[in-house]
């Protein structure tokens, strides 16, 4: 079972989210323009948050991807042309059927998972591995959300809870994050 303990997820919370509303969202709100090469500031931690290993031949493992992944027929997409993000999730079954996918995330080149899900969604991979034992099983849901979320601090406060929300009633060991 996923341990409760407290970490820094984002260390000078305060003081990144000042320099984000000065810089990059009051010029995005006065131009238009979401400029990341000049007015946004990435975040930065000294320390790297990290946990217990776990032997993953005994564990259950949970797929969390940022890839904007919905199913594409039953839900709705992901909010791709809000310049100010979209801090929402959406949670399929592990046993979906990559075509049954579609990816609303506009803020990377999608031609790599139109041309196989799997670099993103690794679904079939994983069932692979647990044939092979390498993972004891699955969740039964992936976590999905939107890697354009531009405020960390939502981030922190919306979508890292609402994960651990949805990693917990998996009763997950471990998690695989695939970044888009």
């Amino acid at each position: 079972m996923l341990e409760s303990r407290r970490v820094a997820i984002l260390e000078n919370a305060e003081e990144w989210l000042d320099t984000y509303r000065q810089g990059w969202l009051a010029h995005l709100q006065a131009t238009g323009e979401a400029d990341y090469k000049g007015r946004y500031v990435r975040p930065k931690n000294s320390t790297v948050p990290a946990g217990r290993g776990v032997n993953l031949a005994q564990s259950r493992l949970v797929l969390i991807t940022s890839a904007g992944a919905y199913l594409q027929d039953h839900q709705p997409p992901f909010d791709a042309d809000n310049l100010l993000g979209d801090y929402t999730l959406r949670l399929f079954p592990s046993s979906t059927r990559l075509d049954a996918l579609a990816y609303a995330h506009d803020h990377y080149d999608h031609s790599a998972v139109n041309s196989d899900p799997q670099v993103l969604v690794p679904l079939r991979h994983l069932e692979n591995l647990v044939v092979d034992g390498v993972i004891g099983e699955l969740a039964p849901c992936v976590i999905s959300f939107s890697g354009y979320q531009p405020d960390a601090t939502r981030t922190v406060s919306e979508v890292i809870p609402a994960v651990i929300e949805a990693a917990r009633a998996a009763e997950i060991d471990a998690a695989l994050l695939v970044p888009a």
